[in-house]
């Protein structure tokens, strides 16, 4: 019966052992073992990042991505170290008239009572066309209207695009006959204008400014064929 006992009492001993110095680990960073810990460790979760994982698979191509399609108001975001990108895609700093709450559903978007549509008309763009982008911008601008514009402004944006001819919207205008800067295009897709909803959400402000290169080539068929190669302005604060 000792013997048994003794047995017993040596094999506890050895399983004890090795359960803890099985959880101990050379990694300083690591609890080693640990029982159920979801139960008491909850993982860190990095906020606006999409990891990919969809039922138990993990995508890793897109797992440090940013989810989020707007972040939080008045926030600075990073867009690397060259400054021509980065001042580019820095917050506007032109203002949606107060009006917009009510016409436009600005609620929580810093407004004033100054017209800065009319303020807007001597803004640049900032992406300057020149004979090695000028194909580019404008494929990426045909891109960019026929998925966010098309609909309403028409492929050749003459105003007839498949939601005007259903009849479930008129006024939309004929590009040819829009008497608008370039700023005051940027704001009124940015803000929204008229019976147009703001694009500020869905598109960013390199998207915009290249969507207003390829709507001036509607309005002139010759526009950013005899631009000569200039660098990429890298002033947006207006």
């Amino acid at each position: 019966m000792k013997i048994k006992f003794k047995a017993i009492a040596s094999l506890a001993l050895i399983a004890a052992s090795t359960f803890i110095l099985g959880s101990c680990t050379t990694d300083a960073d690591s609890p080693g073992n640990e029982y159920m810990p979801d139960m008491y460790r909850s993982p860190a979760i990095e906020p606006y990042v999409d990891y990919g994982e969809i039922r138990g698979k993990l995508n890793n191509e897109v797992r440090m991505h940013i989810s989020a399609l707007t972040p939080p108001n008045n926030t600075i975001p990073y867009y690397g170290s060259d400054s021509s990108d980065v001042s580019i895609m820095l917050p506007y700093s032109r203002k949606a008239n107060e009006a917009f709450k009510l016409t436009h559903g600005l609620y929580d978007t810093d407004l004033t009572v100054n017209d800065e549509y009319a303020l807007s008309i001597n803004d640049k763009n900032p992406i300057i066309l020149t004979s090695t982008n000028s194909d580019i911008i404008f494929k990426s601008g045909k891109e960019l209207f026929t998925a966010n514009c098309a609909h309403c402004h028409g492929k050749k944006g003459d105003g007839n695009g498949p939601m005007v001819e259903s009849g479930a919207y008129v006024g939309v205008p004929d590009y040819k006959n829009v008497n608008a800067s370039e700023g005051q295009m940027f704001y009124s897709i940015y803000y929204g204008k008229g019976a147009m909803g703001g694009h500020s959400s869905i598109l960013d402000k390199n998207e915009i400014w290249t969507l207003v290169h390829y709507v001036r080539k509607f309005q002139d068929s010759d526009y950013g064929s005899s631009n000569v190669e200039v660098a990429l302005v890298a002033d947006t604060t207006k």
